[in-house]
């Protein structure tokens, strides 16, 4: 199940995400967290080459996997 907060695009985060926030201090400017709830998410889609690269470090390097690319990308 994907996250509501996700901001429509190529990545999103589902709920297998456990508010690690590793995404977050990756790559601040694409994620954030909602502590009430327990999990972050996409709340802005990369925009450029450096920042489609932050996003993919997030995505390799998140213990459980819950960053990915949306099928059709």
């Amino acid at each position: 199940m994907f996250l509501k907060e996700n901001i429509p695009g190529k990545y999103i985060v589902d709920s297998k995400c456990i508010a690690c926030a590793l995404c977050s201090e990756i790559a601040p400017m694409l994620f954030a967290s909602n502590l009430e709830e327990g999990y972050d998410y996409i709340y802005r889609q990369p925009e450029n080459v450096e920042e489609e690269a932050l996003c993919q470090e997030a995505m390799a390097l998140c213990p459980v996997r819950a960053i990915m690319v949306q099928d059709g990308y």
